[in-house]
């Protein structure tokens, strides 16, 4: 049984934020929203992440995917961007389609993360190892990706044997977890604090965001809902302000599990409604392939952000 690891208290956390893509009820894109939203997640301190699942990276075209970096560029921070691969269950790894997003990514001055593809997560260890290997020559910083398939149907979590051999990767900076169990990041926590202590390893459990606690920082899509409740939770606990920390923690993490319920990829419409309810958005649509909430999800997710508003005096 893997034990939990020590409290690291007053602990500065790295919090980086999948930011959700807007869509007006006709299916179009709210790009006055989104770089709204952008805005607000590099206000608050995050570090923005574009193209992701949250920002329905996958089924964006390339064109647009360029679009969005060229929008975070213009703004001037740092950044994290998903490196997509289009392809169909059956196909072969495409590295060289890997290189050229990630490229791009890091021409824009972003970071890229290798965002799961049906070829790419369908190989073997050896050969899944051997192809991060090869994408390192590509570029200087890159993340990696483990992404439950509860996401994505693409998706595949690492075996430890895979996840030991990418943290030996220099170019491999750091390293989103997105499987959804405490376990199996704890034993990644336990193998990075002994294998390769400045690793960041970024939790993407969004039923369990206080992993931060224990050494994990973040890049979770239920940031994107608060982005500045998340920066004010993180600020309390380096301060050492233990009452407020889990005061926020405690709420942010009903948000989470009322929003990451199966089917897990409905918690963009719920991200939507929630920032539509704060008047921070015009609509509350999302790409027309996405899972639809109920409405009644409105008024829960209104008692959230109102319990926040008072915790955080806003």
């Amino acid at each position: 049984m893997t034990a939990a690891p020590a409290i690291l208290r007053e602990r500065q956390i790295y919090g980086a934020s999948a930011v959700l893509l807007p869509f007006h009820p006709d299916g179009s894109v709210d790009h006055a929203g989104f770089e709204a939203h952008l805005r607000r997640t590099v206000d608050a301190g995050l570090v923005p992440a574009v193209n992701m699942d949250t920002g329905f990276g996958p089924v964006l075209s390339p064109a647009e995917r360029t679009g969005f970096l060229q929008v975070v560029l213009a703004m001037g921070t740092p950044f994290i961007a998903g490196a997509h691969v289009a392809d169909q269950p059956g196909d072969a790894p495409d590295l060289d389609a890997y290189a050229a997003a990630m490229v791009e990514i890091a021409d824009h001055g972003g970071t890229p993360i290798v965002f799961p593809s049906h070829g790419l997560s369908a190989v073997d260890d050896d050969a899944l190892v051997a192809a991060h290997q090869t994408l390192a020559t590509h570029v200087d910083e890159y993340l990696g990706f483990e992404l439950g398939p509860m996401f994505h149907p693409a998706g595949r979590i690492f075996s430890t044997e895979v996840f030991t051999e990418v943290l030996g990767i220099p170019q491999v900076t750091g390293l989103k977890h997105s499987s959804l169990r405490r376990d199996l990041e704890w034993e990644r926590l336990a193998i990075r604090d002994r294998v390769r202590p400045g690793f960041r390893l970024m939790t993407g459990n969004d039923l369990a965001i206080d992993l931060v606690v224990h050494g994990s920082d973040y890049l979770l899509g239920l940031s994107t809902f608060d982005p500045d409740a998340f920066a004010r939770r993180d600020a309390a606990w380096a301060a050492g302000d233990d009452a407020m920390f889990w005061a926020v923690n405690d709420v942010l993490q009903y948000l989470g599990r009322l929003a990451f319920r199966p089917p897990v990829p409905g918690y963009r419409h719920d991200a939507a409604m929630y920032l539509k309810v704060r008047g921070l958005i015009d609509h509350d649509g999302t790409h027309p392939a996405s899972p639809v909430r109920p409405a009644a999800d409105r008024e829960l997710l209104a008692q959230v952000a109102g319990e926040l508003d008072e915790l955080l005096g806003r």
